[in-house]
């Protein structure tokens, strides 16, 4: 059941990109999240009047958006400083005083109120009573001091800090509310927030009964092949409107520019793909390349996500098109396109503006988080996208050298330190085997993250769902009239996973 009865757009979800440094991607990132948004608050803006002219029990509760005053360090408490942290609380659905706690955990860019009014979390809310609350990750958005991006301080931007911002959260509301034993608290969360979602309630089982966490990455790898073979599936895949013809003719437009960068036939690629500016060298090249490959990568990663042209049936249709000439043609023409929609003039190309960018501190508005997901990459999960696989359909020229050289040139990171900080997350969290109990990991088999997640059940309390035929998050989205059967089997699951967890708690509260 939709929000207040009623499909509600698209959610703003935690859908974030974990892609390498390449600006393509990002981009594509802050348009699916903005149309998003603006779907969900009109949406939200037209049910707001409905209940208005309604009976006075449906009346809209209004939201609450505050902040929590944090430790920058958690684990020195002889260091002073705070920062305030975002959240966002609605009491819309909560059947007091016993209604559980629905926890939407945020992670790499800004939250919004749409998380506690959006999404199949909130329809279960409404199914099950429960108060919602949300929590801006540390250092993103808002919930950031404006020396933050300063390297001394991005020291204390971390998974497990981040853990610990969800205790002390976990508290405030408490306190709040006056919440007791038996009010259930479940989190959930998708992408890297999947992870603290499952990693909350591995690590403070005390505190959060269960965990949904969708499209996890838990596995932290630092060469991730893995990512571009489910691509190049996905755009063979008939499914989301791939086939053969397609992943072949984008292996012989990436092959193309891969030839031509290799043959220093730079000002060809700029000209014909838009550069901004001139390809000054291999780096320059190598941006070009990861650029264009993003187009495709994003196609997957948000496809069917029906907020920007880029579905991978979209692609395929321009990528198969013989009228258009050679596959390097039609990849012309998709990346002109895929400019048009996103109003750009040109691409920037230049690896020596991305350095800049990557090095800059200073915090300029909702929208930071480039830098900040960069350098968590470097210091615990690694996540590079590389090219350097025979499945993958793009260049070998994207490989893990230069992804690691970024980390070094902006923070100073060898990769020996990138690689042991790798390891350390996944001897901490336990990997893709991490022995919790009551956490369910959902994923879609179209997504290329699936592939560092939880596909097989691990116990009869660690269950794993995977979808076919799905993207990134897709079960997080509120349910639509036109959602595959997949989907909507997938999403009845966890709903039905839910009550039994709720039936759970409250048994398990009555013997105590």
């Amino acid at each position: 059941m939709a929000l207040w009865g009623v499909s509600v757009g698209l959610m703003l979800l935690s859908l974030q990109s974990l892609a390498l440094a390449s600006k393509n991607f990002w981009l594509i990132q802050q348009r699916v999240l903005q149309l998003r948004e603006e779907r969900i608050l009109k949406e939200v803006s037209r049910q707001q009047q409905q209940l208005s002219q309604g009976p006075a029990s449906l009346k809209w509760q209004p939201l609450q958006m505050g902040y929590i005053r944090q430790p920058l360090d958690h684990f020195n408490k002889r260091e002073p400083i705070t920062f305030g942290q975002r959240f966002w609380i609605n009491e819309q659905y909560w059947q007091k005083p016993g209604g559980p706690v629905f926890l939407y955990i945020g992670g790499e860019s800004a939250l919004s109120q749409s998380s506690v009014l959006s999404g199949h979390h909130v329809e279960l809310a409404q199914k099950y009573g429960a108060l919602l609350v949300s929590l801006e990750h540390r250092f993103y958005g808002r919930s950031i001091n404006l020396d933050g991006l300063q390297d001394k301080n991005l020291q204390f931007l971390s998974s497990q800090q981040a853990l610990s911002d969800l205790v002390s959260f976990h508290h405030y509301v408490t306190q709040k509310y006056g919440l007791m034993s038996n009010n259930t608290w479940i989190c959930f969360g998708g992408s890297y927030p999947g992870s603290l979602a499952a990693w909350f309630r591995l690590k403070f089982p005390h505190l959060v009964f269960a965990a949904v966490s969708s499209s996890a990455p838990v596995r932290a790898q630092l060469d991730f092949t893995g990512y571009n073979k489910v691509v190049a599936a996905s755009l063979s895949n008939p499914v989301v409107g791939g086939s053969k013809e397609c992943l072949a003719a984008v292996v012989k437009a990436f092959g193309a520019v891969d030839g031509l960068i290799r043959s220093r036939q730079l000002t060809k690629v700029a000209r014909d793909f838009h550069s901004c500016g001139a390809l000054e060298g291999d780096e320059d090249g190598f941006q070009a390349l990861s650029n264009l490959a993003d187009i495709f990568m994003g196609a997957v990663q948000y496809n069917d996500e029906s907020v920007y042209w880029g579905a991978v049936d979209g692609l395929c249709d321009i990528m198969t098109n013989h009228t258009l000439g050679t596959p390097y043609d039609r990849l012309i023409v998709a990346n002109k396109l895929f400019l048009n929609v996103m109003e750009l003039p040109c691409t920037d190309n230049s690896y020596a503006d991305l350095l800049e960018e990557l090095r800059s501190t200073v915090v300029s508005g909702s929208n930071d988080f480039f830098r900040q997901w960069i350098f968590q990459t470097c210091t615990e999960f690694g996540y590079y996208q590389t090219c350097e696989d025979s499945e993958c359909p793009f260049s070998q020229l994207i490989n893990l050298t230069s992804s690691l050289e970024i980390c070094k040139e902006v923070f100073g990171i060898s990769p020996p330190s990138i690689q042991d900080a790798v390891s350390f997350t996944n001897d901490y969290y336990g990997a893709d085997h991490p022995k919790a109990s009551r956490v369910l990991f959902v994923n879609g088999d179209i997504d290329p993250w699936h592939v560092l997640s939880v596909l097989k059940n691990q116990s009869s309390s660690e269950l794993a769902i995977l979808i076919h035929g799905t993207a990134h998050c897709a079960n997080m989205n509120p349910s639509m009239p036109g959602d595959p059967a997949s989907l909507v089997q997938a999403r009845e699951q966890i709903s039905s996973q839910v009550a039994d967890w709720l039936k759970l708690a409250g048994k398990m509260h009555q013997g105590s």
